[in-house]
């Protein structure tokens, strides 16, 4: 596949290296998404029926195959685009070159989950251009979250709009001719066991922001990430992965649950190979190579996300997380935000593995369905306004 500039877009964005909250108050640094590139959606239904049901790291992994389905075809075709984990699904913003290869993933994923799981996984996508004929705007940047991890930003309410219309009872997703070779999830893993917070930590917290004016959103934006480094320190002080507390789950059924999510079917070959892999990585963490992979994982977990919203999973005090409350109710009551939070004691986390040298991201969510409960408690919010 030829890859054109346009397709380059993302590739080609400058990484900035100035705090978050200063980034989002520079206009010039953030760029039009091309008009003929695509925002493709994944997202579990009745999620919140899913992770009360106890299913909510199978919800995390289905999500995670979204993305590494679509990374993996973006990588074939030499490329790298946006992407967006949020918990029960996944957004991206593709070039249309890869739009057809990547539905037709997505959608062997979504039949894949349904007969493994009995969960509906939403497929859909909408124009970018039809996104800014709607009056939307998306406009992107990139953000330094660690020395090895780099961020897409994103200002305007373009991706929430798509959501509305792909969450529609009238979207319909198109016709595709599809069999299990559209599907790779060449490197996903969900070997960690649950992950207690840092030393000296108590709790995690799955936050969810949206602003009330568009207009204003930069500057309110600002505010919000200005609070969180003022309470908990900056991003890397409060991610809620430390090296420490890293365990892997050697179970049979945890491995069951991703080889049911990344063949589709039952494997007895790959159970036990990866059973015996994940065993001896145990050993290997312990090496030189091992350790470094390790350190590597924490600065490469996926803790903050910026589409539109601010997604966050933080580790802290609960005094920490009171005085965030109290910071945060004070612009709901300005009519600045909504918000969504939910506290537990752990966090889970879901992998991406193309090779064990930097070529990896691990997908944060807190504890019981995080992400998820903090949107329930944001979409009562929303509906009552």
């Amino acid at each position: 596949m030829s890859v054109s500039t346009n397709d380059m877009f993302y590739s080609r964005l400058p990484v900035n290296q100035i705090r978050l909250g200063d980034l989002l108050m520079e206009e010039h640094l953030f760029y039009k998404i091309p008009e003929n590139w695509d925002v493709v959606i994944t997202d579990v239904k009745k999620s919140t029926q899913a992770v009360a049901d106890g299913l909510h790291e199978t919800v995390n992994l289905v999500a995670t195959g979204s993305i590494v389905a679509v990374l993996n075809i973006a990588a074939k075709a030499g490329i790298t685009v946006p992407f967006f984990f949020g918990g029960d699904g996944a957004t991206f913003i593709i070039p249309s070159s890869i739009l057809e290869p990547a539905m037709k993933a997505l959608l062997q994923h979504q039949q894949n989950t349904e007969q493994n799981f009995k969960i509906m996984l939403r497929v859909g996508h909408v124009p970018v251009e039809d996104i800014y004929a709607g009056g939307h705007f998306l406009n992107i940047s990139k953000a330094k979250a660690s020395d090895l991890f780099s961020i897409p930003v994103v200002l305007g309410d373009g991706l929430s709009y798509a959501e509305r219309i792909i969450k529609g009872d009238d979207y319909k997703t198109g016709s595709y001719l599809m069999n299990e070779d559209d599907l790779d999830l060449t490197g996903m893993q969900c070997r960690w066991d649950k992950i207690k917070p840092p030393e000296n930590y108590d709790e995690v917290v799955s936050l969810l922001v949206t602003v009330r004016n568009m207009a204003g959103q930069p500057v309110i934006f600002k505010k919000v990430i200005d609070k969180l480094d003022e309470i908990y320190g900056e991003h890397g002080k409060r991610k809620p992965i430390t090296v420490s507390k890293l365990k892997l789950k050697t179970t049979l059924n945890k491995i069951g649950t991703e080889m049911k999510a990344k063949l589709g079917r039952r494997n007895t070959g790959y159970l036990l190979r990866n059973w015996f892999a994940t065993i001896l990585g145990s050993l290997y963490f312990k090496t030189k190579t091992g350790k470094k992979y390790l350190n590597q994982l924490v600065e490469l977990s996926d803790t903050l996300v910026m589409d539109g919203r601010i997604n966050t999973v933080i580790s802290g005090t609960k005094q920490q997380r009171e005085q965030l409350q109290a910071a945060l109710d004070e612009m709901e009551q300005k009519g600045e935000i909504h918000y969504g939070l939910h506290v537990s004691s752990e966090s889970v986390m879901s992998c991406y593995v193309r090779n064990m040298n930097e070529d990896h991201i691990h997908f944060v969510d807190g504890g019981g369905g995080g992400y998820t409960k903090a949107a329930g408690v944001l979409k009562k919010k929303l509906f009552a306004v």
